[in-house]
């Protein structure tokens, strides 16, 4: 495709910000902490680090408990607590401040790939290679009973926004390859609501609107698809990766799409009329994790080259002649 220089130029400029180098293994989850100062970041090596934006220099000790590696990271709402899930199957929630544990949950019989906390803080979901997703009683400890998922190996769950709802996805053949669904849970009773067929191979990740109108999957088929909620229907395909979609995360305004492939690359994606923004981010490996900032001008990814890194979305944004997409929807 013929582009003016003027053009190359810009599209060649897409650079990292900031580098963040010091894990001894890929990075699986990052994340912003309040502040806008610090990201917090998961790695295989089994440790959590937490780093400082403007310096790219580490803040304080590795997070720690033991040598399995954390597969995932999330962080409360009030910002003061991230749950971690494991190789090992423990759920941990740690304090920000202090970097210690402040409870270890046990049950899964597999590794945790994918954590999520409700909205108003009081729960902890959890999905596991075990075929179960898991509530867990953030204050009393309770452990709910877990739903069985039917999937062979749960890769994701994420809470719909009003806590009602859970969304699960994974491998549901015995092998990759295998036509893979998406599966909606009463989070109360357990009770199966709907099952959303569509990718061809494992689920990998789900993100919901705040609104709850729409759920968007990222899969082991190279596809991204959104979802209306209310028919329980597909929407789009957005099929610019050539390779896994890893991970996805959706910009505080509600307007943007992240993408993290296997393809070494990170995408931007108008959540307005499902078109890409921009070029691809190239990275040097796999991208594993994307995260945005809280203004949503920053975006934070994580790579099997053992590396996290900053992008400038509000300049992205600006090349693209789309800066309005970074305000809320009129």
């Amino acid at each position: 495709m013929a582009s003016p220089i003027s053009k190359k130029k810009e599209t060649s400029a897409i650079m990292h910000r900031q580098k963040f180098e010091g894990h001894t293994d890929r990075i699986w989850g990052v994340i912003h902490l309040p502040g806008g100062q610090r990201i917090i970041t998961c790695s295989e090596d089994g440790s959590l680090r937490v780093w400082n934006l403007k310096s790219g220099k580490q803040i304080g000790d590795d997070w720690r408990d033991g040598d399995s590696g954390v597969s995932s990271i999330a962080l409360a709402p009030d910002g003061k607590k991230v749950v971690s899930g494991s190789n090992d199957g423990a759920v941990r929630l740690w304090d920000v401040d202090t970097g210690k544990i402040v409870t270890k949950w046990t049950g899964h019989t597999e590794g945790v790939e994918s954590v999520c906390w409700s909205r108003d803080g009081r729960r902890v979901l959890s999905g596991s290679w075990d075929q179960t997703a898991r509530q867990w009683e953030v204050e009393s400890g309770e452990i709910l009973a877990p739903i069985e998922t039917g999937h062979e190996r749960v890769w994701a769950v994420v809470y719909s926004p009003d806590t009602t709802l859970i969304a699960t996805g994974g491998w549901d053949g015995p092998r990759a390859g295998a036509e893979s669904s998406i599966k909606i849970w009463d989070a109360k009773t357990g009770e199966l609501v709907a099952t959303l067929k569509g990718h061809t191979d494992a689920v990998l990740c789900l993100a919901w609107t705040k609104d709850g109108k729409t759920l968007i999957s990222g899969s082991f088929d190279s596809s991204i698809r959104t979802w209306n909620t209310t028919k329980w229907k597909q929407i789009a395909v957005l099929d610019e990766h050539t390779n896994v979609v890893y991970a996805i995360a959706i910009s505080p305004n509600n307007r943007i799409l992240a993408s993290a492939s296997y393809d070494t690359t990170a995408r931007l994606w108008n959540l307005d009329n499902g078109q890409p923004i921009g070029s691809p981010i190239q990275h040097a490996e796999q991208v594993n994790c994307v995260s945005f900032s809280a203004g949503g001008k920053q975006l934070a990814t994580g790579c099997d080259d053992e590396n996290a890194y900053i992008w400038d979305i509000a300049a992205i944004l600006q090349e693209a002649g789309l800066d309005d997409l970074l305000s809320d929807r009129q």
